[in-house]
């Protein structure tokens, strides 16, 4: 990290300059191997010891591979940082001018013992071998380093263009109190000498831990190949773990990076956000539209953990699995971070042998996507599941309708539902032609004709998936299938029908008849779209699928989706619980909330009904009459200062309706100032009776 971001890092281009850039990745890796290596051997010594025979032969089987696996990772990260190391010193060998000590040093590193030495380590098969061979390329890669440091060492202390840093200098940056230049004063002799160059703050800070360990204070007369092959030898001493003095160098280097790293304003990782005061009031207001729906229609609250063990979420999100956030083991324990609410929804559902819930969750989950406008990495999802119902099309009526009443409450505009049954598309592809197998995967791609034109899926089915074109153009006729359910219902239905000749197809045709009926009656259909393109990836959904669409100007995509997913809970457990949910896409709804909100200038941060203006700082006196407030259940805040237009304006740009206005002539008549902001009306009340005055006004306004 010290010489990443230096200027002279690279100064000779070309491949000698990888042997700096790649510090961060190489170094990176190696580190990675380290831990997995170090985790492995924890909880190998942890493990409780079983005393049979028997037993300690078994709890043995394996152990041997697994570390022989992990200590030959970690042996490539060294190879890559010995060969580096190497490069690097060849680079600073190049700098020194005596021809006859350049070829010393070169000579000096037995580069022939390097080639081969990986292969021998990996293809060994004898597991103590291998370990003695990883453990070798690393005592290699120690002295190779040393020699590194003292060849850079020495390039320094022969290059008299450098300013050689002090010991007690005037500071970090290599000026010393023995640079005349320093202290102000005209150095002498050749106007036109040149000024020396300086190390930076970092390198002059390592330079001087180093070389007080192989001198010992001692002042450096000249360099030759003896010397370097003793500071070679020190510094390799010092890299050894068992050095006491190799931890406070370690120390030391840290504290030097944290006090002289470049200051930066900190940012956030793509695909978050902060939340500011005003979006985080339009996001409250949403969250109470939201769990008002849910709570009328008798669901339950239910909260998840984060994070789930790895094996609960893989399996399940068919393609999408590869946007799993995993996380380090900790422990043996390999978890990932939820990727929806519904997988862990149905894992609680097994995991506590319920039978019938209906629950909501507002939480936050997590994918490894690429982010873009109303996409994030992490966002919060608002779920709607009913769990347990056997009854044919129940729940999913009651679902579609909590999700039409969501976003006509949210009233954000005008939106479609698109709808489409999954065993209705898996006979749409039987029908076409596709083999059982490839369903899932066809789904898959089916599911992005709402991004990219039926010639671009067409290409994807075809080349990476293995359909026939003459397959694909079918599937292309079926899919442009759009329009009102009743009449796209009876369009399928008609005599000669291909559907009609598809059990599952009949079957899930059926089911989209009562469903819609019911819509009508409820007066929820009018929104809903019946689109055989609509696919939704996810392989866990078994019944209705849909997903909600924003249709005005602001390009957010899909806001909601959700299906029937009947087998998930029994993957858990074995005993089929069928289930049917939503899950509203609350982050592109703010988006859109959001931009309404800036376009009518309405936005407020707070709800505060009433700000205390004290005209001048008594804080006692505010502090009595805003409890007073607070103690009535008005929303107040208190401002203390002698200037009137610093209180109207904090009141104007806050939005806050009414102002209590105390200044001299009010504190000595008894009496306050009610100001109503929107009016531009004051009067005078009692101080006894002003809280009470402010509540009903307030109430009837």
């Amino acid at each position: 990290m010290l010489l990443f971001g230096s200027k002279l890092v690279g100064a000779a281009g070309g491949a000698d300059a990888a042997s700096f850039t790649k510090v961060p990745t190489v170094n990176g890796i190696f580190r990675e191997a380290v831990r997995a290596l170090h985790a492995r051997v924890r909880i190998e010594l942890n493990a409780p010891v079983k005393l049979g025979k028997r037993d300690a032969v078994q709890t043995g089987e394996g152990k041997e591979e697994a570390l022989v696996a992990l200590a030959t990772q970690l042996a490539r990260p060294v190879q890559a940082m010995l060969k580096l190391s190497v490069a690097r010193a060849r680079l600073c060998v190049a700098r020194i001018d005596d021809a006859e000590l350049r070829k010393k040093l070169t000579d000096g590193v037995e580069i022939d013992d390097l080639k081969g030495m990986l292969g021998k380590v990996t293809i060994d098969s004898d597991s103590v071998s291998v370990l003695r061979g990883v453990y070798n390329s690393l005592l290699k890669f120690r002295d190779i380093l040393a020699w590194e440091a003292a060849v850079a060492m020495a390039v320094i202390e022969m290059d008299s263009s450098i300013e050689k840093p002090q010991a007690g200098g005037e500071n970090e940056a290599g000026s010393s109190t023995e640079n005349p230049q320093a202290s102000g004063e005209k150095p002498k002799g050749d106007k036109k000498s040149k000024k020396k160059k300086t190390l930076g703050k970092g390198t002059s800070a390592v330079l001087m831990l180093l070389r007080d360990h192989v001198t010992n204070g001692k002042e450096v007369l000249s360099v030759n190949s003896a010397l370097l092959a003793e500071w070679g030898t020190e510094l390799s001493l010092l890299f050894d773990p068992k050095c006491p003095r190799l931890v406070s160098l370690v120390d030391k280097v840290k504290e030097i990076v944290e006090t002289n790293e470049v200051r930066r304003l900190p940012k956030i990782p793509k695909g978050t956000r902060d939340f500011g005061k005003e979006q985080m009031a339009i996001r409250e207001h949403a969250f109470s539209i939201i769990t008002g729906v849910f709570k009328m229609h008798g669901a339950v609250s239910l909260d998840t953990p984060v994070f789930e063990l790895r094996e609960t979420l893989m399996g399940k999100y068919g393609e999408d699995s590869k946007l799993i956030y995993d996380l380090a083991d900790q422990g043996g324990e390999l978890c990932s971070l939820r990727y929806d609410l519904t997988v862990p929804f149905a894992r609680y559902v097994a995991m506590n042998n319920i039978s019938s819930l209906k629950r909501y969750q507002i939480a936050k989950v997590y994918r490894r996507d690429n982010p873009s406008k109303g996409r994030y990495r992490e966002f919060y999802q608002c779920d709607f599941d009913i769990a347990g119902v056997y009854e044919t099309m129940e729940p999913d009526f009651e679902v579609i309708k909590v999700l039409t009443e969501l976003l006509d409450q949210l009233d954000i505009g005008t939106y479609e539902i698109k709808l489409n049954h999954r065993k209705l598309l898996d006979g749409m592809l039987e029908i076409c032609g596709v083999p059982p197998e490839k369903f899932r995967t066809v789904c898959s791609s089916i599911d992005k004709l709402d991004k990219q034109t039926f010639e671009q899926v067409k290409k994807e089915l075809v080349d990476e998936k293995g359909i026939s074109n003459e397959t694909a153009d079918k599937i292309g006729d079926l899919v442009k299938t759009r329009g009102p359910p009743l009449e796209v219902l009876l369009e399928l239905r008609k005599e000669g029908s291909k559907f009609m000749g598809n059990a599952g197809s009949v079957t899930a045709l059926n089911e989209l008849e009562i469903l819609f009926k019911a819509l009508d009656k409820a007066n929820a259909i009018g929104k809903i779209v019946f689109d055989l393109s609509l696919a939704r990836g996810l392989d866990y959904y078994t019944g209705v699928i849909y997903e909600a669409v924003f249709k005005g100007t602001t390009q957010v995509g899909s806001i909601a989706a959700g299906g029937r997913y009947d087998n998930l809970v029994g993957m858990f457990s074995g005993k089929q619980v069928p289930a049917v949910g939503v899950s509203l896409g609350i982050e592109r709804v703010f988006a859109i909330m959001e931009q309404q909100e800036m376009e009518k200038n309405q936005i407020r941060a707070t709800e505060t009904e009433v700000l205390v203006s004290i005209i001048g700082k008594d804080l006692i006196l505010a502090a009595e009459l805003v409890s007073e407030l607070w103690n009535a259940g008005i929303k107040a805040e208190f401002k203390l200062t002698t200037r009137i237009q610093n209180h109207l304006k904090y009141a104007t740009h806050s939005g806050i309706p009414w102002m209590v206005l105390v200044g001299e002539s009010e504190i000595s008549s008894g009496k306050v100032k009610l100001k109503n902001l929107a009016a531009s009306q004051e009067e005078e009340v009692d101080r006894t009776e002003f809280a009470q005055v402010l509540k009903q006004k307030l109430r009837n306004p």
